[in-house]
């Protein structure tokens, strides 16, 4: 915990000297200068959340939105939930709401091998199913508040269903079926060869418009004060 709020304030250091040069925090198009957001959501419930053409991207927020971000995780990554739990993803999900950004969930399941198990893989498949109830953005939410120890196989199809009765609306017989006969096994395995393919080494990774966030930068996603500083900085780099 020490080295990580190292890398923040190292992160603040390298941000301050781009706002110095220039670089003004908030979104942008990658093409440069200001740009119009689009229209914002009034509630987590509102927001627009569909699968990508690739068939393994999910997308949230406003097709509009001027700025991707671009997020690689996998749901048994004591990091990933700790960015999701501890301000950087309540960061990116205002900048959602606001129409500023649209973020996109590739969704690994290496900790399985590593681990033993098939809690990522299994997580990754109930959220794919949540997608098809409208029900991703908050889902993903309870699962990562509620991340089982990493090195516990704890994603089961018991928990998973009981954290879905957490969010109004997902649990049903549809939903109920996806989880307990892996219905989404296909989504999961090419998810996993995306993420293989995409010259991420780990999770959480975030890109901005494509691009890697800088490891100097890397500490500042999870603070919800400097992650808008630091989605700027690479946008307008």
């Amino acid at each position: 915990m020490g080295e990580r709020r190292g890398r923040r304030a190292v992160a603040v250091a390298v941000l301050v000297g781009v706002l110095a040069t220039g670089c003004g925090k908030g979104a942008a198009r990658a093409g440069g200068g200001e740009s119009q957001s689009a229209a914002p959501y009034r509630s987590a419930g509102e927001i627009d959340e569909t699968l990508a053409p690739d068939g393994t991207t999910v997308r949230v927020g406003s097709p509009g939105a001027p700025t991707v971000v671009h997020l690689y995780e996998d749901l048994r990554c004591p990091v990933c939930a700790e960015f999701e739990t501890e301000g950087g993803g309540e960061g990116l999900h205002e900048l959602i709401l606001s129409g500023e950004v649209r973020a996109e969930y590739t969704l690994a399941s290496f900790l399985d091998d590593r681990l033993g198990g098939e809690g990522s893989k299994k997580a990754a498949n109930a959220l794919r199913a949540a997608l098809d109830a409208g029900r991703f953005v908050e889902y993903h939410e309870v699962l990562f508040a509620n991340q089982p120890e990493e090195e516990v196989d704890g994603y089961t199809d018991a928990f998973l269903l009981d954290m879905a009765s957490k969010v109004p609306g997902l649990r049903g017989e549809e939903f109920d079926a996806a989880v307990k006969g892996m219905k989404h096994r296909d989504f999961v395995t090419a998810s996993e060869k995306a993420f293989d393919t995409s010259g991420v080494t780990g999770t959480p990774t975030m890109k901005v418009d494509g691009r890697t966030i800088d490891d100097s930068l890397a500490g500042g996603i999870f603070d919800k004060e400097t992650l808008p500083l630091v989605i700027g900085a690479m946008a307008r780099s």
